[in-house]
């Protein structure tokens, strides 16, 4: 019999991301972006089961019988905590376990720019870390709460599904929400969250209309407001935003965008050369210039405005992947696979061509970039 516990904890001092189970393959983890699966025995429909109702609240378990999925997290002692999705596939449960990170990680450690740290006193104003499921969006975003409750004193409401961090009362307050648990959705959350007193907003997930416009609302109203989209590059998380809304509300749309977004931070996790993970990053901080491009629908004009905006500490996915590959980080084909124009990265790539001092983009690649 295949128990929980001895899995949990190989986890852990395994150093892995992920647990897989699923029928028809022992256990599976995730070390480093690679799949490498236990020395224990292949898993059947009761092995699968057993392990889920071992770990999996009774709410969730009537939320899988009745949809299908459910998703929460669950603190292993005192050793980690884990965000869980259950789902059905083929008549069968399937789980993926994920081990969230106990150490809250500093800017210098995931390699932030340090032109985001004076963003985290703005008064108000929207902040977008965006990417793709396992970019490490959710590191990013506990280490900007963390330097806030560090810093400043404000009132920080999150809303997330499921609560991945647990944050501390430090010089700020914090009350994180639950969606599921606390709260029923992100939208019903953030209708209420004004009457709350805050200062700054979490909004775990940007997934509807509702949410989408809540939290600019929220932005415009005298509130620093973070949230994530599954989007990649700063230009397609505009034009997600804008597409999200009626076209009769567009034009609307982009001139309180263009005034209430701050920055945005799209990212993306790679294995890291010799072991490890490091993220690659696009970011952009809101000029003049940008928010004329924003209102006047000329968004397939900001790659190059963020080309130009250096001394802003911005930076475009594919030339910070360069910079990595350029400093031994990451190999070639990770930094193409994960490039938004791969052509012209490989062929920069094979011309050799040098980033120069005076051009460096001010990130340093983090020592470890957990993923989220």
């Amino acid at each position: 019999m295949v128990l929980i516990d001895r899995l949990l904890e190989t986890v852990i001092s395994q150093g892995a991301s992920d647990l897989h189970i699923v029928v028809g393959r022992p256990p599976v983890l995730r070390m480093h972006s690679r799949l490498r699966s236990l020395n224990t025995k292949v898993l059947t429909p009761e092995d699968t089961v057993a392990l889920m109702k071992s770990v999996t609240p009774e709410r969730s378990q009537q939320e899988l019988q009745e949809v299908g999925t459910t998703d929460f997290g669950f603190a292993y002692e005192d050793k980690g905590r884990f965000r869980v999705s259950v789902f059905k596939q083929r008549g069968n449960v399937s789980m993926v376990l994920r081990l969230i990170p106990k150490k809250l990680l500093t800017f210098e450690e995931i390699g932030l720019p340090p032109q985001v740290r004076p963003l985290m006193f703005a008064p108000r104003g929207l902040f977008l870390v965006t990417g793709p499921t396992g970019s490490g969006k959710t590191t990013t975003l506990a280490t900007m709460i963390d330097y806030i409750n560090t810093n400043i004193d404000r009132h920080i409401v999150t809303v997330e599904d499921p609560i991945e961090y647990y944050h501390e009362h430090k010089k700020s307050i914090i009350n994180q929400r639950e969606v599921g648990v606390d709260v029923p959705s992100f939208s019903e959350a953030l209708r209420r969250v004004l009457r709350q007193d805050p200062d700054v907003i979490l909004v775990g997930e940007m997934r509807d209309l509702e949410t989408i416009a809540a939290a600019i609302t929220s932005a415009e109203t005298g509130h620093l407001v973070f949230g994530t989209l599954h989007t990649t590059g700063a230009e397609g998380t505009i034009n997600r935003i804008i597409d999200a809304f009626p076209t009769n509300q567009q034009e609307q749309i982009r001139v309180q965008l263009s005034v209430s977004i701050i920055a945005i931070i799209s990212q993306q996790l790679l294995p890291r050369v010799p072991k490890g993970m490091v993220a690659a990053y696009e970011f952009l901080v809101t000029t003049p210039a940008i928010r004329n491009l924003i209102r006047e629908n000329k968004t397939y004009r900001i790659d190059s405005v963020i080309q130009t905006g250096r001394k802003f500490g911005m930076v475009l996915l594919d030339d910070h992947l360069y910079e990595l590959y350029q400093r031994g980080l990451i190999t070639m084909e990770d930094a193409i696979f994960k490039a938004k124009k791969p052509a012209e990265l490989e062929a920069k790539i094979r011309e050799g061509s040098v980033v120069g001092e005076d051009e460096g983009t001010g990130f340093r690649g983090g020592d470890e970039a957990p993923a989220a």
